[in-house]
């Protein structure tokens, strides 16, 4: 009964932070709350990273020093989701799923505050915000999160995978990102006059068909990377041929090494053709997460969990790795050993699928099922037996 009482409250939370979405570096009622809940279970904690918080158990113990982390921040999207705890704010939704990786979190602290005799040795829960490009995880590592700790653990939701199924590799799990900007500057002018411009417009275009060659003819095949461009801003009318345009976009790289060699390349590429259209090109291309990659004896032992969880098939799944999606939980995996495993929440009702929209989706849902999958697993993780 106890058990199931954690793993109701749990879902009623993962409803309440649904409801009350807050953006990167925003989290503060929801940090509220958690401590809210930790006070209540006699939990120690303590704040880090301003709206990331800490609590340990079992501080005192001699055994090996674990850390769970969950992530905290919503995203700037309109939901089109019609639940009873869809989100109170217009432009924030939860549709990434942080929500249900705090709520299982949570789950997971009261447990094992009721079973903290069986702990041996400490163990830490994380709870981070500011990980959708906030790099948050930064912020807490300075702040002295991972301080004795000896090996850490994370998830995260995959609509992709279907319920029951799940990855946890050694090596590469998810891919490193960074993002670039690029300035187009010509001569604008009257539309009627193209002579007497030097149209940017046209040079972003070419410059966006020219960039995508260098993954197709610039990098080996064997080199998992993406660039895409995902903006371009020609602020105009239609009389008039702008002064410049912006391009924006993203990059994905499943290796640190091709970092140099992208930067380098769309630096040169954008520089060129800008040059052969009689403009100029101001180009910045940052840095932002890079590969998450599993240490090999932390991802055998969530493989052995998440095995004994799901059965022997639960990593026979359609999913090429690394994903190129990428999480700052590289952070923590570059300063101590961890794993991070993405567990798969996709159902069939009938002729119909569920919780099947990917992240990021204002048609978004969290699988609550998954609460108490992750409650079972990282209790087990961290040497607890659940009921």
């Amino acid at each position: 009964m106890e058990w199931q009482k954690a793993v109701q409250n749990a879902i009623e939370l993962r409803h309440w932070f649904h409801q009350h979405p807050e953006l990167t570096w925003q989290e503060e009622n929801t940090a509220q709350k958690i401590r809210e809940c930790l006070d209540e279970w006699a939990v120690p904690w303590r704040a880090c990273a301003t709206y990331g918080t800490v609590a340990t158990l079992a501080a005192n113990k001699a055994g090996k020093h674990i850390a769970l982390r969950a992530d905290m921040d919503a995203l700037p999207i309109q939901e089109q989701v019609d639940v009873p705890f869809c989100s109170s704010f217009d432009g924030k939704m939860h549709a990434c799923g942080h929500d249900g990786h705090m709520a299982a979190l949570l789950g997971v602290v009261y447990w094992s505050k009721q079973n903290e005799v069986s702990l041996e040795g400490p163990v830490s829960f994380l709870f981070q915000p500011a990980e959708e490009g906030g790099h948050g995880a930064k912020k807490m590592i300075e702040d002295g999160a991972l301080e004795q700790v000896d090996v850490i653990y994370g998830w995260h939701n995959w609509p992709a995978m279907p319920f029951g199924r799940a990855v946890c590799p050694d090596g590469p799990v998810m891919s490193g990102n960074g993002s670039f900007h690029i300035a187009v500057n010509g001569l604008g002018g009257h539309a009627s006059q193209p002579e007497a411009c030097r149209d940017p417009v046209l040079a972003a275009a070419a410059i966006t068909l020219n960039l995508q060659q260098i993954v197709s003819r610039r990098l080996p095949p064997q080199a998992a990377a993406v660039i895409s461009v995902t903006r371009i801003l020609a602020d105009s009318d239609v009389t008039i041929i702008p002064q410049t345009v912006k391009i924006s976009g993203g990059i994905r790289l499943s290796d640190p090494k091709w970092r140099p060699k992208l930067t380098e390349l769309i630096t040169q590429i954008a520089e060129d053709t800008a040059l052969s259209y009689g403009v100029e090109a101001e180009v910045e291309v940052l840095p932002r997460y890079e590969a998450t990659v599993n240490n090999h004896s932390a991802a055998a032992h969530f493989r052995d969990v998440l095995k004994d969880e799901l059965g022997n098939t639960y990593d026979q799944v359609d999913l090429m790795l690394p994903i190129m999606a990428s999480e700052d939980f590289s952070y923590y995996l570059n300063e101590i050993p961890g794993a991070f495993a993405l567990i798969g929440m996709s159902e069939q009702q009938g002729n119909q699928s569920i919780y099947h929209y990917p992240c990021h989706n204002p048609h978004y849902q969290f699988n609550d099922r998954l609460i108490e999958l992750v409650m079972r697993s990282f209790s087990k993780i961290i040497g607890i037996i659940p009921a």
